[in-house]
């Protein structure tokens, strides 16, 4: 069992959109379980301890999205072979920084260097009447991956997710044919949903 004993200020998010433009199934959680707990009066941005470093986990803020967006051009090249449009990409990345509604990124940073990111937005179920987190835009830069980056960053979001007490699950979307993603998702608890994606993608 793996535990976090964390506090954090909480952030109230309003309902935002939950789209991706990424074809594959989607794996979630259910944070009632007994995975995670939390508590101390630490605040932002948190110390992880892995086998190998030490991550510090951080909000991302408007200094911030030159690293943002270098890291989103990076991914998209890598995972899905796609040129983003970089002017469009930076007022996404910007809008993220300066609306609450829309979500938030987490970094992780190890000696003061950001090595990681990932976004949460957020769906609101009516069935729970409670929030359901997504993480998106994942990206860990090659030489610190397989080193507990991204499990750093996770472990933040379920802490938060926790202490906010309105989100109900953490989801994401994930390639069919990422299978390293796959296994790493469920060796941090996650499940494959039983739900397929459908998708009208009204800008093509």
């Amino acid at each position: 069992m793996v535990s976090l004993m964390v506090s954090m200020r909480p952030l109230r998010l309003r309902s935002g959109q939950a789209l991706t433009l990424c074809p594959g199934a989607y794996s979630t959680i259910n944070l009632r379980s007994s995975y995670w707990q939390s508590g101390s009066n630490q605040e932002s941005p948190v110390a992880v301890d892995t086998p190998s470093l030490r991550i510090n986990v951080r909000q991302a803020g408007p200094q911030d999205l030159p690293r943002l967006v270098q890291f989103n051009v990076s991914m998209a090249q890598e995972t899905e072979g796609k040129a983003l449009d970089p002017a469009r990409l930076q007022q996404g990345v910007a809008a993220v920084l300066q609306r609450q509604d829309l979500g938030f990124y987490l970094l992780a940073e190890l000696e003061g260097q950001v090595v990681g990111q990932l976004l949460i937005t957020t769906e609101w179920s009516d069935w729970r009447n409670a929030f359901f987190w997504w993480v998106q835009s994942v990206y860990v830069l090659p030489q610190f991956r397989r080193r507990g980056v991204y499990r750093a960053l996770e472990q933040r979001v379920r802490a938060q997710a926790l202490e906010q007490g309105n989100v109900c699950g953490v989801r994401l979307y994930v390639d069919r044919d990422n299978l390293i993603a796959q296994q790493t998702y469920r060796a941090l608890g996650m499940s494959p949903s039983h739900y397929d994606l459908y998708e009208l993608d009204l800008w093509q």
